[in-house]
């Protein structure tokens, strides 16, 4: 699984690593390095999705993947899986070692927190896969999933056990039943949102079940975590010059995950920044809407451009947050309600979201039916969710649906390159030294 970096680990039993884990306090620990488990989660998604574009000079400064990644080339692939894939793989394998210790840890722990251990290794390897199958599996269709391929779903710690790649259904059915658990056993509360609590692993059931199309479903659990925290920040207590306006570990924050730096995605602030956002998408903010001048920044040096500058995560590059939280749940609830043919609880949850967005007095989105209601949501989601790790998946899905698909579409150079809906790049390739390590089928092109 670690590739030939990890070679030396290829000689140790699987119970010779679990001598390490002797307590609950252990495994506490493991879950708690947060520079494993809150860090590094796939940025490939975000690269190639439509929130930014690139100048000529940036795109030519970039190495050979990261263009091919910026133009869907149809060959293009990761060499190395050091940044995309093998650190989610050994967040998986870190929970994977808490989940086999815990039926012989020393110190005899109470039940509650056995629970709670077990509850959130669920759910970091529940991330892990979900974030792993918005790259490199199909987007999930009822139809299709269970012939089409997944990803490797590792359940054990050993590493000499060979990597086979399950199903797209067998890939969402292990997130959800880790998910599912995950509610049953994690805590109300937790000090710091780094860990995941209960209303977490609903969050995250809203989003997964969300990038399945399963509506009903994604609009229960994003009520059940809404009822567990619906805090929303007043975005006119925030500075509208900072370059980076959020704190980490924001009141709207569920749970703490960032991606790993993607120079691609680099915001910044000077006339060297490389990822300028849309210019559609940048006018497409009212004057009176604070995340205009919250999430936009005039770049210096170049006329009519913006950087980025809305992060959760309080920094300028392309660190980005792709965590849980509750402006995110406003947006997948009001979706399902729309999609329910209920606009009145659309728009409701609609309003109190960008009612905390505003300057001055706010006045009430309206909608004359169900259909008019979801453009009105789908729209604000673009905005409110911009550059968080979300754009990607959301394409693969709305793409199904003649009213919201698009073809995207970057010149650069001179040269138009295009993405139609439903194209098999939306399905990155697996980077070679995987394949080339495995016995793993390469995706189809």
């Amino acid at each position: 699984m670690f590739l030939g970096s990890c070679e030396k680990y290829l000689d140790i039993k699987t119970d010779s690593q679990l001598v390490l884990i002797e307590s609950s306090v252990d495994c506490q620990r493991l879950l708690d390095n947060y520079a494993v488990l809150n860090v590094d989660y796939p940025s490939d998604g975000e690269a190639s999705a439509n929130d930014y574009f690139l100048t000529d000079a940036s795109y030519g400064s970039r190495n050979e993947e990261d263009r091919g990644i910026y133009t869907w080339q149809t060959t293009v692939l990761r060499s190395l899986a050091t940044a995309q894939w093998k650190p989610c793989y050994f967040k998986i394998y870190n929970t994977n070692l808490v989940l086999e210790a815990l039926d012989e840890l020393s110190d005899n722990p109470d039940q509650t927190t056995l629970d709670g251990l077990r509850g959130a290794a669920l759910f970091y390897r529940s991330f892990s896969f979900w974030q792993l199958a918005q790259l490199y599996a199909r987007p999930y269709s009822a139809a299709t999933a269970g012939q089409d391929p997944g990803i490797p779903i590792r359940l054990s710690s050993d590493i000499n056990e060979v990597s086979v790649r399950g199903t797209v259904q067998q890939t969402y059915d292990r997130i959800v039943q880790d998910l599912k658990e995950a509610v049953t056993l994690l805590p109300v509360t937790v000090p710091v949102s780094s860990r995941p609590g209960k209303a977490a692993a609903l969050a995250m059931l809203a989003r997964v079940y969300l990038s399945m199309e399963d509506y009903g479903q994604a609009l229960a659990s994003a009520d059940a975590a809404l009822q567990l925290k619906s805090d929303l920040i007043s975005y006119s207590t925030l500075s509208t010059t900072s370059n980076t306006p959020f704190a980490r570990f924001n009141t709207e924050v569920i749970f703490q995950a960032v991606m790993v730096t993607n120079t691609l995605l680099s915001g910044g602030v000077t006339a060297t920044n490389v990822a300028k956002v849309d210019p559609t998408l940048a006018a497409s903010y009212a004057a009176n809407d604070l995340r205009r001048t919250i999430f936009l920044k005039a770049v210096a040096g170049n006329p009519g451009t913006f950087s980025f500058t809305g992060n959760y995560e309080p920094t300028t590059n392309g660190t980005l947050f792709v965590g849980l939280a509750t402006d995110e749940l406003y947006l997948v609830r009001a979706e399902c309600y729309a999609r329910a043919g209920n606009m009145t609880s659309a728009m409701a949850d609609l309003n109190t979201l960008l009612r905390t967005r505003w300057s001055g007095t706010y006045t009430n989105m309206t909608a004359g039916s169900a259909d008019e209601a979801l453009v009105k949501v789908l729209a604000e989601r673009r905005k409110e969710l911009l550059m968080r790790g979300l754009r990607w998946t959301d394409l693969r899905r709305l793409n199904r649906d003649s009213r919201f698909a698009v073809t995207l579409s970057r010149t650069v150079q001179g040269q138009e390159y295009l993405l139609p809906p439903g194209d098999l790049r939306y399905t990155l390739l697996i980077p070679n030294e995987v394949i080339v390590n495995s016995e793993i089928a390469q995706n189809n092109r």
